[in-house]
């Protein structure tokens, strides 16, 4: 599993532009579709929301990348 550590820069960010930012999507676009496909999670459970706000201390997955808010 890849492990990649995203330091937060503000309250929160939204799911989609997260893994824009870590660099697994190319545009925000791009995140909220697969999103809306289902292969994302929070903290181990599913996540559906597109624009769903991510804060400190929570874990995203897609696929067999963790990517750790701090």
């Amino acid at each position: 599993m890849q492990k990649i550590e995203f330091e937060l820069t503000s309250e929160f960010v939204e799911v989609n532009q997260l893994l824009k930012l870590a660099g697994l999507v190319d545009s925000g676009g791009a995140g909220k579709n697969l999103v809306a496909s289902g292969v994302v999670s929070v903290d181990g459970k599913q996540e559906l929301r597109k624009t769903a706000k991510i804060r400190t201390g929570q874990v995203v997955t897609l696929g067999d990348v963790e990517i750790t808010v701090h």
